[in-house]
């Protein structure tokens, strides 16, 4: 595969790269080193405007950053609001649905991160009926069965695009179509993929998006987001509320008037520092380009699973780069303790991490060379030769 993507231009942005091999993308982005700036921003403002700073940007950074963050998914103006996570999000969305008439079923896989499954779990007590789509290999979800599961009686269908434990990216486009097809919602979480997964909500014409800046957006942990689509906004009106949300908060109204706009999805007051910290790899991202980013990412997870399988071990992650996201999930023999593993790597400075019943999850990024592939590759060979893992078990059970 032939590849001209260069990481050098952007590796100097990121500090942590200076002296480790940063492989952990999907788990926390390498920190952009703009974020200093940011936050001198944010505490030069506070320091020396005080209260005047809600009407100078803190009051409305949400809308603010998700614009933002919208050219990213190629989202209209107005239309992505910032949060603090994202299982927030999915209650705060799930609070807006009547789950008492026929159509109150809930359709997701079980390979869906668990947090998001216990949201909509805790609305069962209000009529929710869901319905979970099973991964007969514990990796993938086929999605005949996924569109076999949306029915008339679906009210939406709350999915990750990219699974957590073996990278496989889902037929997001013929999910999104198989719902407005019976007149069901999709809120789809991007968490996974964002970053690394070229999404255009207007391409795919879906409902809600979702997800966090904490991975491939390199932003940092607390600034959760959720795009929604404009026509569908005047029909929620969400139970989880706040002043915020108000269509005149600062007139301190006695009951709750829905904002107009994408605001009317926010809740209490905004955690500001976390937001201007997110825009930074915002920022470098979208100079960088997504589908640029896309292409060196499926270039480096193809040329590691190749390494990977040509040295002897298992890959828990698709064999086709396209329903792939930017991560590989390398199995481990049954004797192997995966966090040792992790542990002996970190010991190297190689940063990747483990889950267990998948395996060692490592993520290439823009900013990665492909000769840290290598120096992986080589790593995991030798302590899985010498077994030399074993002196990191005792420190590794508390990871």
């Amino acid at each position: 595969m032939q590849q001209s993507f260069s990481p050098e231009p952007w590796r100097a942005r990121f500090p942590i790269l200076a002296h480790t091999n940063y492989l952990v993308s999907h788990s926390l982005g390498a920190m952009p080193a703009a974020v200093h700036e940011k936050l001198r921003l944010f505490a030069d403002q506070w320091a020396t405007r005080g209260v005047r700073a809600w009407g100078e940007g803190w009051w409305s950074a949400p809308v603010d950053v998700g614009n933002v963050l919208a050219k990213v998914l190629n989202a209209p103006a107005g239309s992505v609001v910032m949060h603090q996570n994202v299982s927030v999000i999915e209650a705060l969305v799930a609070s807006a649905l009547d789950f008492s008439g026929p159509r109150n079923k809930v359709v997701y896989t079980d390979q869906n991160f668990p947090t998001v499954m216990y949201v909509w779990q805790g609305f069962e007590k209000l009529g929710a009926r869901i319905h979970v789509v099973r991964s007969e290999d514990g990796l993938t979800v086929p999605t005949e069965r996924m569109l076999e599961a949306i029915d008339e009686r679906t009210l939406i269908v709350p999915i990750s695009h990219v699974f957590y434990k073996s990278s496989y990216l889902q037929d997001a486009a013929a999910i999104c179509k198989r719902a407005r097809e019976v007149g069901a919602m999709v809120l789809l979480d991007t968490y996974q993929s964002l970053g690394t997964v070229p999404v255009d909500v207007q391409a795919l014409g879906v409902d809600m998006v979702c997800g966090g800046s904490v991975k491939w957006l390199c932003g940092g942990p607390g600034a959760g987001y959720l795009y929604v689509r404009p026509d569908l906004l005047p029909r929620l009106e969400p139970r989880i509320t706040g002043w915020a949300a108000s269509a005149a908060p600062f007139a301190f109204e006695p009951r709750q008037r829905y904002a107009p706009g994408i605001e009317r999805m926010l809740h209490g007051s905004p955690a500001v520092a976390a937001l201007y910290a997110a825009t930074a790899g915002y920022e470098i991202l979208l100079e960088v380009g997504v589908e640029r980013v896309r292409a060196y990412s499926q270039y480096l997870t193809e040329h590691l699973r190749q390494q990977l399988l040509s040295r002897g071990f298992a890959v828990h992650s698709p064999a086709e780069p396209k329903w792939r996201g930017g991560s590989l999930t390398v199995g481990l023999r049954e004797d192997e303790d995966g966090k040792a593993i992790v542990a002996a790597l970190a010991a190297r400075e190689i940063l990747v991490d483990y889950r267990p019943g998948a395996g060692i999850r490592v993520s290439p990024h823009y900013y990665n060379r492909r000769e840290e592939l290598d120096e992986f590759a080589a790593a995991l060979t030798e302590l899985r030769e010498k077994r030399s893992w074993r002196v990191h078990a005792a420190a590794a059970k508390s990871y």
